[in-house]
């Protein structure tokens, strides 16, 4: 089942996505409306209170990034265990867009990359649970794209700007509430051209696994999004790029790259 989030007739709806367009559920009083698609303004899936994203998820993205630095490129370094301490970070709900918005290349920003995730979608308060009991505060799934400033996430301690600036998170089209498979393939495209392939297998540590060792520090709440780390292939985004999303059985996400005006 399909899951969107609409703005009509100047109201936030949440909506079932059928054949005939959006079914709407909430609010209340205009439940059982069917709204056109192309009468509708499609928002990003989830209104997050806090977005959060994980590093260093698929071995053959920690290669490539070792590779990287080995050839002199100015990137964060890449952890030298096999399996390494997981890593989160958090960026701003203020960075989130949503599908056919535009990323914008900010003008003071010399090297942005796109990073294709499958991310998860939390459904209730959570806190402290284990990874089976993680399975349960699923509310969803949806693709994402973590969008980052390469220069300055290796200048900065922090990645409060690498991974934080406006039109950053990229979440949509939908939130899908069926489970995609293991086997799953994310794919990421430039151009039509295919850059980024790697399956939900391939992690290092599985989402239920991310979502328990998150809610040990912190209480997750609904509508909360985890990205769940990017394949291999990450690489750079210019403006007048479009870039594509998509991950088998959840949907595909596709973003124009504009230049900050």
């Amino acid at each position: 089942m399909k899951l969107a989030r609409i703005l009509w007739q100047g109201e936030e709806c949440r909506a079932l996505v059928t054949c005939d367009g959006y079914l709407v559920e909430a609010p209340e009083h205009l439940a059982g409306t069917v709204v056109a698609e192309d009468k509708a303004v499609l928002l990003p899936p989830v209104a997050p209170g806090k977005i959060l994203a994980v590093g260093w998820n698929f071995p053959a993205h920690i290669q490539e990034m070792v590779e990287r630095n080995a050839q002199g490129e100015r990137v964060t370094a890449a952890p030298a265990e096999e399996i390494p301490p997981p890593l989160l970070f958090l960026k701003p709900s203020s960075s989130l867009i949503g599908h056919k918005e535009a990323i914008i290349y900010p003008r003071d920003a010399s090297r942005v990359e796109y990073e294709g995730e499958l991310a998860v979608v939390i459904a209730r308060d959570t806190r402290r649970v284990t990874p089976e009991e993680a399975r349960d505060a699923v509310w969803g799934w949806t693709c994402a794209n973590d969008v980052t400033e390469r220069d300055l996430q290796a200048k900065d301690k922090q990645w409060w700007r690498a991974k934080g600036y406006d039109t950053f998170a990229v979440a949509g089209p939908f939130l899908e509430t069926e489970t995609p498979s293991p086997e799953a393939w994310i794919r990421t495209r430039v151009n039509g051209r295919l850059r980024q392939e790697g399956q939900i297998t391939d992690m290092i540590r599985d989402p239920y696994t991310i979502i328990s060792l998150v809610s040990q520090a912190m209480t997750l709440k609904r509508g909360d999004l985890i990205m769940l780390g990017t394949p291999p292939g990450v690489g750079e985004l210019h403006p007048g790029d479009e870039v594509e999303v998509e991950i088998d059985g959840v949907g595909y996400l596709r973003n124009p790259v504009w230049a900050e005006t």
